[in-house]
């Protein structure tokens, strides 16, 4: 007697056990260890699974065919493994990391400090094209010139009377100068004056203060790391220090500042662990001019010191 296929039971694959195929199946799309996966998504819905899983990829790479080729191989290699339906899976880039030299592959040179040869002081800050001043300038400028160019030609080519307004502004210029007593024109001339310094100092620095430059790791790749980040980044790894209540880190171009908190423990143990701990992630971020830490620890309110060390008579 043959039992019917309904009453031998049924198989449910778990979205874990899907979510752990998927992250490792993205590994394998390319060269092993290539591919790094961060945590993936998967739902089974009866015999139907959508996933989903963040990667970082190999620099460098064409963004669009490596994302084509890791999403086609998720997706055929989890549906083989699971004899679920994937129609599709999600990718998401997380990143760039740079290629591994493999053995047998020279190093590139190395200068006197230790750093690469492209990898030298030729790292500065990005200029800022700073599209919409020079716009506003543009159009204004281009209004009032072909205002003017409208009627000079009017006039000079059909033969037409000047405008009112350029007889009128001609005849005020002449009789309205510096010398005919009028009180705002000092002022004028000062906001003028001032606004004529304010472009040329736009058109010869950078600007972009809250970017720092990176050491490049490549010849002709500029690489540049927000001022948010590297707070935020300095915050976390000081919170990590036992004892240590609450962070505030202000970033500047040169110099970080770390204030701190110290709920319980030794202050001084404390504001040295504080010090590595910020100076070991300011180290860790491949700046191009290394950031001079000024850390400040303070103790809260309710701070209690290390207990007595009870062996001591």
């Amino acid at each position: 007697m043959t039992t019917p296929a309904a009453d031998r039971g049924t198989t449910t694959i778990a979205d874990r056990a899907v979510r752990r195929i998927a992250e490792r199946a993205a590994t394998e799309a390319t060269a092993p260890g290539a591919i790094s996966a961060g945590r993936a998504s998967a739902t089974v819905r009866g015999r139907r699974a959508e996933v989903g899983v963040t990667v970082t990829l190999p620099y460098p790479a064409v963004l669009d065919d490596a994302g084509e080729s890791v999403r086609a191989h998720v997706a055929e290699r989890t549906a083989r493994l699971t004899g679920l339906t994937v129609p599709s899976a999600r990718v998401r880039v997380r990143g760039l990391s740079p290629r591994e030299r493999t053995a047998g592959q020279p190093a590139p040179p190395a200068t006197e400090t230790g750093a690469t040869e492209d990898a030298g002081a030729r790292a500065r800050r990005p200029w800022s094209q700073r599209r919409l001043p020079v716009a506003v300038l543009a159009l204004v400028a281009a209004a009032v010139c072909g205002i003017v160019l409208y009627d000079v030609v009017s006039v000079h080519a059909a033969g037409h009377a000047p405008a009112r307004w350029r007889v009128r502004a001609v005849e005020w210029l002449a009789t309205h100068g510096p010398d005919g007593g009028a009180a705002w024109s000092v002022p004028a001339a000062i906001a003028v004056f001032a606004l004529g310094v304010w472009l040329l100092v736009l058109a010869l620095t950078p600007g972009r203060r809250g970017r720092l430059p990176m050491r490049p790791p490549l010849r002709d790749v500029h690489a540049v790391l927000e001022r948010r980040a590297v707070a935020v980044f300095l915050r976390d790894a000081v919170t990590d220090v036992p004892g240590v209540s609450r962070v505030a880190v202000r970033v500047g171009r040169r110099t970080a500042r770390v204030r701190a908190g110290l709920a319980f423990g030794e202050p001084d143990g404390a504001r040295r662990a504080v010090t590595e701990a910020a100076g070991a992630a300011a180290a860790g971020l491949g700046l191009a001019r290394p950031l001079r830490l000024r850390v400040r620890l303070k103790t809260e309110p309710t701070w209690r010191g290390a207990p007595p060390d009870e062996s001591t008579p």
